[in-house]
């Protein structure tokens, strides 16, 4: 390379800040292919719009979830839905080949996990919490409650260069009560992506258009019009602020929370990393604006 172009990529890259280790790494977790989608899609298409890197993990391949289909020809639909949705989202999609409602945490599973975390050398985890109505929810929050700190200890998956630092582990939100109910440290204001969010989970048909109609006993009412759908979906999954969601949303945004519509929450896990204010608002570029 001659000097000049040389000098010039150098300044570039470096004064104005476009290296890429400036550059998150984010990594959601969830039991099945649409989990990610619904707890943090709306926080992954903003830090996706800001150039950071964003991962969406499925621990099971859903081949249990829908009335009608199943086994392989399910998991190679929902395989083939889960890649759609991350084009739309603009996030890498994994799919890991564990059995829908089958998964356990495993230590077999926990490596898996953590190989993935220090693949994407993770500055965030986003996982469920363990308090869940459905298994694979709960394991899925118990998997990664046993990957924090095991990450960074390097004879443990020796395969897989471990990470230097722990990273930060954060619940995605919940509506569940007992033992404990879910605590916002985070509150994302998603009203420009929202959008997006449910186009990209639109994706996920045999979910949101045929396996869950069907389990609440109202498949008959989904339309079949392509935007009727969109418009069924933004309906159901309105992220809308409750009580708790407000009073951190207030915290980071200011006057302009009580016009907020749509929000993500996450609670700070014990488990990881313990972020300062000052570091959170590194981490949430988005909190604020």
């Amino acid at each position: 390379m001659k000097l000049i172009p040389l000098v010039f990529c150098l300044l570039f890259f470096g004064v104005f800040g476009f290296a890429q280790e400036d550059k998150l790494n984010i990594i959601v977790f969830g039991a099945h292919p649409d989990d990610c989608d619904i707890d943090a899609g709306g926080t992954a298409i903003l830090f996706s719009k800001m150039g950071h890197n964003v991962k969406f993990v499925s621990l099971t391949n859903g081949d249990a979830g829908h009335h009608i289909k199943g086994g392989d020809e399910l998991a190679k639909i929902r395989l083939a839905e889960a890649k759609e949705a991350g084009k739309r989202f603009a996030v890498t999609y994994t799919v890991l080949d564990n059995h829908d409602g089958e998964l356990m945490p495993t230590l077999e599973n926990r490596l898996k996990v953590i190989r993935e975390i220090r693949k994407w050398k993770a500055d965030i985890v986003i996982a469920p919490r363990p308090n869940d109505y459905h298994p694979d929810h709960r394991y899925t929050g118990v998997l990664i409650q046993d990957a924090a700190y095991m990450v960074i200890v390097p004879n443990v998956a020796r395969d897989t260069p471990p990470l230097k630092t722990n990273p930060v582990f954060m619940y995605s939100a919940d509506h569940f009560q007992k033992p404990n109910p879910f605590e916002p440290d985070i509150v994302v204001n998603i009203d420009e992506v929202f959008d997006q969010k449910i186009y990209a989970m639109a994706a996920h048909e045999s979910q949101f258009f045929e396996w869950l109609p069907w389990t609440s006993g109202n498949l008959d009412k989904v339309p079949k019009d392509t935007d009727a759908r969109i418009s069924m979906l933004a309906n159901w999954r309105k992220d809308a602020p409750t009580d708790a969601t407000k009073i951190i949303l207030r915290e980071w945004y200011g006057p302009k929370a009580e016009n907020v519509k749509h929000v993500e929450g996450f609670e700070i896990c014990e488990y990881g990393k313990q972020p300062s204010e000052e570091e959170l608002k590194k981490l949430f570029p988005m909190l604020g604006k």
